[in-house]
């Protein structure tokens, strides 16, 4: 039997148009759906589309190769978590720890874009570390009196401006609600204050939504998920225990109103109270109005029984410093790597290089080379 030749085009028409429909979704509502990753630490963990796009791109999976504990994988053979499995944690941390604020406080006006900007901070926080993370810029550049001044947050904020300038991701964050004030406010969460930031950088700030600024980098108390990640990950790593449960922690966190400012001022004492009071886990009033001449602001509290599990956070901190992040092997290994890189700096030009990335504003071309730097580094080791 023959087809008929106008239900032979009927039937290619409707599968052409099946197909331009397949195409659409593609690139419309299906790639907002998250990617699933299988974390060592954190188990299955979703990580939003627009943040995929950031972790598809050279400057990002740069972090694969760098060591996050330095020497140490010299003494501990585990040793071996690298900063792009660290900035995943940190960045489904992040998320959780917006989302978990705003189910128990809607009142605090956390929007959509709020929680994809620090999701985005927590995912590009440790972009700017070098070779062997902090034994480059806190004993290389410093002890060695080559360039004291550098910071690991200003080299992040630099590449991730090249990041999205080099693979064109601006349309993407646009696409999500990201705009040009929501970048700004991501580079101000990885300095996390405006004391931290370099000369030549305008703070903004984020209204009164200064808690924010408190869950990827807390200067305020150094309780922050950056810590949550690390801890866990290089416990593991290293062959120790560790009791502190952060998602616990998460759960018993409120926002209040602090002010520190005077110590006469009972704001403080308040909010403690508050959430020691509080069965349901409501605190007293977030929202209240700032006074003229106050300097208090909204910060992240924790409820009074959560105090022995924060003790176990900073008696992690001690624990890892005392037997691991000092021990006097690493560092006899790290001085014997930077001594390598003082003989190599007249011939690759590394301490141009970091004084170059972290002017203002930062040259692409100099980022570019930093992004290919720890190749280089990787075969003088």
């Amino acid at each position: 039997m023959k087809l008929n030749k106008y239900k032979c085009l009927h039937f290619f028409f409707l599968l052409y148009s099946i197909i331009k429909i397949i195409r659409h979704l593609v690139h419309s509502s299906i790639v907002t759906m998250p990617k699933i990753f299988n974390d060592p630490i954190h188990g299955h963990i979703e990580i939003s589309d627009i943040c995929v796009k950031i972790i598809d791109t050279p400057q990002f999976h740069r972090l694969r190769d760098v060591a996050q504990l330095g020497g140490l994988y010299y003494v501990f053979s585990g040793a071996s978590c690298n900063r792009f499995e660290h900035s995943l944690g940190v960045s489904h941390l992040a998320k959780l720890f917006a989302e978990k604020l705003r189910t128990n406080q809607p009142e605090l006006g956390i929007t959509d874009v709020d929680i994809l900007c620090v999701e985005i901070a927590g995912l590009i926080h440790d972009l700017g570390h070098g070779p062997f993370s902090h034994m480059f810029d806190m004993k290389f550049l410093k002890y060695f009196n080559k360039y004291p001044e550098f910071e690991h947050e200003t080299a992040s904020v630099g590449i991730f401006e090249l990041l999205i300038e080099e693979n064109n991701l601006t349309p993407h964050l646009r696409h999500y609600g990201i705009q040009d004030a929501d970048v700004h406010f991501i580079k101000e969460l990885i300095y996390g204050s405006k004391d931290e930031v370099p000369a030549g950088f305008q703070w903004k700030g984020r209204g009164e939504k200064t808690f924010l600024y408190h869950i990827v980098a807390n200067k305020v108390n150094s309780i922050d998920v950056d810590k949550f990640d690390y801890f866990a990950r290089d416990c593991k790593a290293l062959g120790m225990s560790i009791s502190f449960d952060c998602h616990r922690l998460m759960k018993f966190a409120r926002v209040m109103w602090v002010n520190r400012a005077d110590s006469g001022d009972s704001d403080s004492y308040n909010a403690s109270q508050s959430s020691q009071n509080s069965v349901t886990g409501t605190p007293t009033r977030t929202d209240r109005p700032k006074s003229s001449g106050s300097s208090g602001q909204l910060e992240i509290c924790f409820h009074i029984k959560e105090a022995w599990n924060l003790f176990e956070l900073f008696h992690t901190r001690y624990a890892l410093h005392k037997r691991a992040y000092q021990h006097k092997v690493s560092a006899a290994v790290e001085s014997m790597i930077c001594e390598a890189f003082v003989l190599a700096d007249p011939y690759i030009f590394l301490v141009r290089l970091f004084i170059n990335l972290t002017a203002s504003p930062v040259d692409a071309a100099v980022c570019a080379a930093f992004v290919h730097f720890d190749y280089l580094c990787l075969t003088l080791t």
